[in-house]
């Protein structure tokens, strides 16, 4: 069992994105995927919202930690949130995460080899 929570304290965020071999950017969001019993860390999302657009840098699991199907739920959650901020359509880097986790979210590359997501309806 996990939850998914937002970090809002800085130096945590930075700790949780090295932890996730993820670069740490203080001026994003970051959500934090944790074992509910342990309280350890699984993985993170970092991403920001711009208006219309969302854009995720990261969607990184814990150096050593595998779990797809969780994954795939803090990259779903991360792009809820950016949904109900208004901005319905959400990019990714390149490197955000694992080209079959964005695939299987909901993400298309595009040819600047970004993905892009348009969640309308």
């Amino acid at each position: 069992m996990f939850k998914i929570s937002p970090i809002n304290d800085k130096k945590l965020q930075k700790n949780y994105a090295s932890a996730c071999g993820a670069e740490f950017r203080p001026d994003y969001f970051e959500y934090a995927m944790t074992d509910v019993e342990s309280g350890d860390l699984m993985a993170i999302a970092q991403f920001e919202i711009d208006g219309e657009y969302g854009y995720i840098s990261d969607i990184r699991s814990r150096i050593g930690y595998s779990d797809f199907e969780a994954m795939f739920i803090l990259g779903r959650s991360t792009m809820n949130f950016i949904d109900l901020c208004g901005a319905h359509i959400c990019r990714a880097a390149s490197d955000a995460g694992e080209e079959r986790l964005l695939k299987a979210i909901g993400f298309k590359k595009k040819e600047t080899n970004e993905y892009e997501c348009n969640m309308q309806g």
